[in-house]
C-alpha cells in the first residue's frame, strides 16, 4: 500500500494529507513490506529536496509532524 501512495505522490508532486495519513497507520501496525520502506525512503528524500511538496493542512495552528527524519 506505501508503494502505491509514493507513486502517486511521485505522480502528482504532492503528498496529500490523506496519503500521509494512512502511510502512518501502516507503519503503526507494521503491515508493510521491505519494498514500502525502500518506497518511503525515496520519498524522504524527494519530501527533503522540495521535489514533492506536502499538502496544506487547512489552518490547524500546530505544526505537522515530520513524516521523515
Amino acid at each position: 500500500m506505501i508503494r502505491t501512495l509514493v507513486r502517486s505522490a511521485f505522480t502528482t508532486g504532492c503528498l496529500s494529507v490523506e496519503s500521509e495519513g494512512l502511510i502512518r497507520q501502516v507503519l503503526a501496525v507494521r503491515g508493510y513490506r521491505s519494498e514500502d520502506i525502500e518506497a518511503l525512503a525515496s520519498l524522504c528524500q524527494a519530501l527533503n529536496a522540495g521535489f514533492i511538496q506536502r499538502e496544506g493542512r487547512g489552518g490547524v495552528l500546530e505544526a505537522p509532524r515530520p513524516l521523515c527524519v
